[in-house]
């Protein structure tokens, strides 16, 4: 879906300024690869949903800089005029591979890598992680959500409580990749075709003289599409028996109750009852108030005789843990005579070390059950035998070890730009949301479980093993 709104300058100032150095100090286009990956699963989850790539898409393609903007930088009196010129022809020129939106993803993997030239390089980092970190986080989010429900129909109730318009549309697009059934967003569903579905507010039952009344008046305005709100005054001394009447007058048997506060598990079965015994077995139950995975859950054990979620600011905020921490770390460079020289970071806190390198990712299927067992991550060069067994080590633990035999194999980045230019085919979010759902049905319910899931493995080959062990030691020596 296009927009036109030019997101150039939405950067982190020192992106500028380390781009006029490079240009300054003749290293402009010295090739270099970029990672985008994460360290941690919000909410202490087995995986994460990778969402984002589109906006990546149209913010690549419509990377430049204004003649405003030029004149802005120039106001800081920290360019050099020759750097300024360059940036009037400013584009992206180089290679991006990422991860299909709706993809399970773990931690320390690249699920977007950038070769280009320095400055373009260095400069896409703030948008890339803007775009892939919030949706990816708001996907995660819905995805626990979603599974949690057990197949009963979510939708992201929560633009109202969304950090900003973009959080609000863009938010409710990942909810829908990641398994949400609709959002109550009506731009989101013209922009993007996430559903847009609602019921009534607590004002339309108050403008009414009597709550009778303002529930005959919704049915006949919408008759093959009649939701009612019942806890405006009680539920169930007044709500669920007005709409009651009202749907038996008007013979509407396939509308819904909605169910907004107090005992959701009770006022459930009671209401439950009371459309059953007066003949309405096809009235619906809508809850909302405050979900999350946890409640729904709870919700689900304890009986609750609901029908359809409607969650909120849980979902869309991510309220739990509302930080994805991806982060975007220089990999490699590339010589003048096209070696790649791989970079490290590394940090007194080992989980801050990168993993050196142009790579690739390959994700490990079972052939007996179709279940995704192990990612391996190896040298962009390398050409692994993946016809013979396979040993792997835990990621927490790498005295653990697993070998596997009867295994297929699938690339987890696919090219998205090559020179420049796009060549790949950017799904319909509805192909995305399909995706999303195939893939995490292929994770074992180990690895999905809310609480201590099983760790994934996520391997590295021998090579990148060396590599990463070799740049190690040659820090610690020249650091004494």
């Amino acid at each position: 879906m296009k927009h036109d709104i030019n997101y150039t300058m939405l950067t982190d100032f020192y992106e500028l300024t380390m781009g006029n150095g490079y240009f300054q100090t003749g290293l402009k286009d010295r090739i270099c690869y970029f990672d985008v990956f994460f360290r941690n699963v919000p909410d202490g989850g087995g995986f994460a949903i990778a969402a984002g790539l589109e906006q990546v898409i149209q913010y690549i393609q419509n990377l430049h800089f204004d003649e405003e903007d030029i004149e802005y930088l120039r106001g800081k009196h920290c360019f050099s005029p020759e750097f300024l010129d360059y940036l009037k022809d400013f584009r992206f020129t180089g290679d991006i591979w990422a991860v299909p939106e709706g993809t399970p993803i773990f931690p320390r993997e690249p699920i977007l890598t950038v070769r280009a030239p320095a400055i373009e390089a260095q400069f896409v980092e703030t948008y890339l992680l803007l775009a892939l970190n919030h949706q990816s986080l708001i996907a995660t989010k819905s995805n626990r959500i979603v599974r949690a429900a057990e197949g009963r129909p979510v939708s992201e109730f929560g633009s109202r409580r969304a950090q900003g318009a973009d959080g609000a549309v863009l938010g409710a697009r990942a909810s829908y990749i990641a398994g949400a059934g609709g959002t109550a967003c009506a731009m989101a569903d013209e922009l993007y075709g996430t559903p847009a579905t609602g019921t009534m507010a607590h004002s339309w039952v108050q403008m009414f003289p009597d709550e009778y009344t303002a529930f005959k008046t919704y049915c006949q305005v919408y008759p093959q599409a009649a939701t009612l709100l019942v806890d405006t005054y009680n539920v169930l001394h007044s709500g669920v028996p007005n709409a009651i009447k009202v749907f038996r007058e008007l013979g509407i048997t396939s509308g819904g109750i909605r169910i907004d506060s107090g005992d959701l598990t009770y006022l459930s079965k009671q209401a439950r009852m009371m459309l059953d015994n007066a003949g309405l077995p096809g009235i619906k139950i809508v809850a909302s108030n405050s979900l999350d995975e946890y409640i729904i859950r709870d919700l689900i054990t304890q009986g609750a005789r609901i029908d359809l979620f409607g969650v909120g600011e849980r979902l869309i905020t991510s309220k739990s843990e509302p930080v994805f921490g991806g982060v975007y770390k220089l990999a490699a460079i590339e010589e003048d005579n096209g070696t790649i020289t791989p970079k490290i970071k590394i940090s007194e806190n080992a989980g801050k070390v990168t993993l050196p390198h142009f790579k690739k990712v390959y994700r490990l299927f079972e052939n007996a059950t179709g279940k995704a067992i192990a990612d391996y991550i190896c040298v962009h060069d390398e050409q692994p035998d993946f016809t013979q067994p396979l040993e792997l080590f835990d990621p927490e633990a790498t005295w653990k070890r697993k070998t596997v035999t009867d295994y297929t194999v699938r690339p987890l980045l696919v090219p998205v730009f090559k020179d420049g230019q796009l060549v790949y085919k950017v799904p319909t979010i509805q192909e995305s949301r399909a995706h999303c759902q195939r893939e995490v049905d292929s994770l074992w319910d180990e690895v999905k479980r809310f609480e201590y899931p099983h760790n994934y493995y996520v391997d590295l080959s021998q090579k990148l093993w060396d590599v990463r062990a070799q740049l190690l030691a040659a820090k610690h020596w020249a650091n004494g």
